[in-house]
């Protein structure tokens, strides 16, 4: 496949440069839009944790810490650790300030952008890559996280890097791409916990359908890819253990999750399917202050759990409520609002975003039937999704929890476009040209790797 002027070669790299300056400038200028905003909600909270964590006080509440100049030290492990460790980095410098933390916020979105072009060149050629690299840097459903400083700002770099070990180990299935895949997935777990599923989702099948690997050799890959993704877990999940009272794995937020997601309010009339501040406070009023957090949260998920065991019939309907609510097809506009007045995101950015959010989601459709053809594998990429739909079924429909799933959706719909590019202006074949494209299959998985989506 010979590729369009200042896609090939050696133009692929600057042109990748010039979406991710674009895509940066975008970012910026949203934060110098607003550089006043107050450090609040999750964001400020995981900022917080990285301050005192840079001045020697561990993981531990910054609300509790702060809170009249108390110096309350409670143990904490609300959020996953990883997107406090990021944050820490520009204060272990110098840079304290949230205004600060928001630009570095930006460079990691831009980040992203690169990984995102090296994945889709993995999985379509060079022209893909491109084109998944502009349409991530011009995304707003991407660019207002990294505009909030939300954990979400990490997500799109960790889920492209995910999908490129994933492809570059089904090209080439050896030992070192199958650590690489499996480290990926055990740093995006301490960043995003659910997705420890992946490695069940993507690593395991992937593996399992291998070509031209012995079923031995099959055992030491998936020995390999538990293990490299374990090695980063398991520390963390064994500080944990050894800090709280109640055992605590990567996170201890669901408590307060389901306590917040079932409860009346959210069962029925113009919330059902979304979460309440109100029955949140109901159960933060219930704890000790001092107590050790992983208690207090344990209480409030007994208490989330008691509510579904009592309206059992009705969990149906809400369970579809949070799917529809969190992809787009369950009251879409009112989300767009609640995302503005909840999340303060721009309203009419988020507009555009849930419009091309709809666009991507209606070309992925054909992206996956352009990989079927061309006997790519396009599970790993619909894997992301079913992950993101554990997440809605489990807690409640949210529009940035739905961040990982669109790096799949852009990415396919960069197969989709280029696809369309191809067909309106076909290029001359030439034998001798060698673009790093015509191996959409490799040598080694000659026959049909089967698609799940």
């Amino acid at each position: 496949m010979r590729l369009p002027r200042g896609t090939g070669g050696r133009r692929w790299w600057p042109w990748l440069t010039v979406w991710t300056v674009v895509g940066l400038g975008i970012r910026l200028a949203s934060v110098y839009g607003r550089p006043n905003r107050v450090p609040g909600g999750d964001p400020g909270y995981n900022w917080g944790v990285a301050n005192l964590l840079v001045a020697g006080k561990g993981f531990i509440d910054p609300l509790s810490y702060n809170y009249h100049n108390q110096h309350v030290v409670l143990q904490t492990a609300g959020w996953p650790p990883g997107w406090s460790f990021v944050l820490a980095i520009p204060i272990f410098f110098g840079f304290h300030s949230f205004f600060a933390a928001r630009i570095w916020s930006c460079i990691i979105g831009a980040g992203a952008i690169v990984v995102c072009g090296l994945a889709g060149r993995e999985i379509g050629g060079r022209r893909v890559g491109l084109i998944a690299a502009f349409l991530l840097a011009i995304y707003p459903n991407v660019w207002m996280n990294d505009e909030l400083a939300s954990s979400e700002a990490l997500s799109p770099l960790i889920v492209a890097l995910i999908l490129w070990t994933a492809y570059r180990f089904w090209r080439h299935p050896t030992k070192w791409n199958v650590v690489a895949l499996g480290a990926s997935i055990g740093f995006a777990a301490l960043c995003r916990d659910e997705l420890a599923l992946l490695i069940v989702l993507i690593a395991l099948p992937l593996i399992l359908l291998a070509k031209s690997v012995t079923w031995r050799k099959r055992i030491v890959l998936l020995v390999l890819a538990g293990a490299s993704a374990g090695i980063l877990v398991f520390p963390w999940v064994g500080y944990n253990f050894s800090r709280f009272d109640k055992p605590v794995y990567i996170s201890d937020g669901l408590g307060p999750t389901l306590a917040s997601a079932n409860c009346g309010i959210t069962y029925s009339g113009a919330y059902e399917g979304y979460w309440s501040l109100l029955c949140m406070k109901g159960v933060v009023y219930k704890y000790t202050p001092t107590a050790d957090e992983s208690v207090n949260y344990a209480n409030a998920e007994k208490v989330g759990m008691k509510y579904i065991r009592a309206h059992e019939g009705e969990l149906p309907a809400v369970t579809l409520a949070r799917i529809g609510r969190g992809f787009g097809f369950f009251h879409p506009l009112q989300q767009v609002r609640l995302d503005s007045f909840v999340e303060t995101r721009p309203y009419r950015w988020a507009l555009v975003g849930l419009g091309m959010y709809y666009v991507f989601l209606a070309l992925s459709i054909g992206g996956t039937i352009v990989l079927r053809r061309r006997r790519i594998p396009s599970f790993p990429l619909w894997a992301v999704g079913v992950d993101v739909l554990s997440v809605f079924v489990l807690s409640f429909g949210q529009t940035r929890y739905r961040i990982t799933f669109e790096v799949s959706l852009v990415l396919m719909s960069a197969v989709q476009i280029e696809w369309f590019w191809s067909k309106l202006f076909p290029a001359r074949r030439h034998s001798k040209t060698t673009t790093g494209d015509e191996a959409l299959q490799p040598p080694e998985l000659a026959d049909p790797v089967p698609v799940g989506a």
